[in-house]
């Protein structure tokens, strides 16, 4: 397991927008993580739509202990410091050959953040290839905010379908490889999609965003986020809890809480009110 990221890292995520591999799981941690996964989805019978694949954390105790594993946080901190919040997370799950996929966007388009100082934690529970769909990022497109248009296509596993309404130069385009267990970090305005999945296994991805204390929501009057490491000065978000145990009752109206204020201010102007 790594532990933070080389003052080289470092530049090299500020350069280029993203860095990894960055192993923080060993792989029967990894296998683990999607058992307990595949698990949950053969409760609630079949694949996590909705409410319940956005602040998963919120409602599963070993998510939780996830997004506060050292040798997530570490890397984390190098980047932003150590007063840390996890706003929200979400699984990014592609079926063994179906349509699914991620359009060339960035993430701060809808997220209403005041600061472009949020990183992306994205694990990987399966093995992350060419064929299964691995992400794919443009070096270095990180330094200004792009026009989106949204689409809400049906296998597009963004929110709102969104993609770049300018075009994108995808021969730039680096491959995020990664064996399950690793991750990979990237910025708040990176340009990444990604392709579906061809193979005959899944691809499942766990995204954790994480921000700075200092960091407030400017486009809804209240957001909510966990505290994970140091201290909250600034109190600029609600404050959301681990579950004691998952799928507790008061972690399932806690969760509620929570996605309702998320839908209403990444679906601001369209009329959606709830995940899909």
């Amino acid at each position: 397991m790594t532990a933070g990221l080389s003052p080289a890292a470092v530049e090299r995520y500020h350069r280029d927008g993203f860095f990894f591999p960055l192993p923080v799981l060993t792989p029967g941690e990894a296998r683990e993580y999607r058992r307990r996964l595949e698990a949950v989805e053969a409760e609630h019978g079949g694949a996590l739509t909705g409410e319940i694949r956005h602040k998963p954390h919120l409602l599963f105790a070993w998510l939780a202990d996830l997004v506060r594993r050292p040798a997530i946080l570490d890397p984390v901190e190098a980047v932003l410091g150590p007063n840390l919040l996890v706003w929200s997370t979400s699984f990014f799950i592609k079926n063994a050959g179906d349509g699914a996929f991620v359009s060339w966007h960035q993430d701060a388009t809808y997220w209403g953040l005041s600061e472009p100082d949020v990183l992306t934690a994205w694990v990987a529970f399966t093995d992350a290839t060419v064929d299964n769909g691995a992400m794919r990022m443009v070096p270095g497109s990180h330094g200004e905010q792009l026009a989106h248009q949204d689409t809400f296509a049906a296998d597009n596993l963004l929110s709102r379908g969104q993609e770049i309404a300018v075009e994108v130069d995808e021969a730039r385009g680096v491959d995020v490889l990664l064996r399950a267990g690793e991750m990979s970090l990237h910025h708040v305005r990176m340009v990444h999609g990604s392709p579906p999945n061809r193979s005959d296994d899944r691809r499942v991805g766990f995204a954790i965003r994480y921000v700075p204390t200092y960091v407030k929501q400017i486009a809804g009057d209240v957001d909510g986020a966990m505290l994970v490491r140091g201290v909250d000065e600034h109190h600029h978000f609600a404050p959301e809890l681990a579950p004691a145990r998952d799928l507790s009752p008061q972690a399932r109206a806690h969760h509620a809480e929570s996605v309702a204020r998320s839908a209403k201010i990444l679906y601001r102007g369209t009329g959606v009110e709830r995940f899909r």
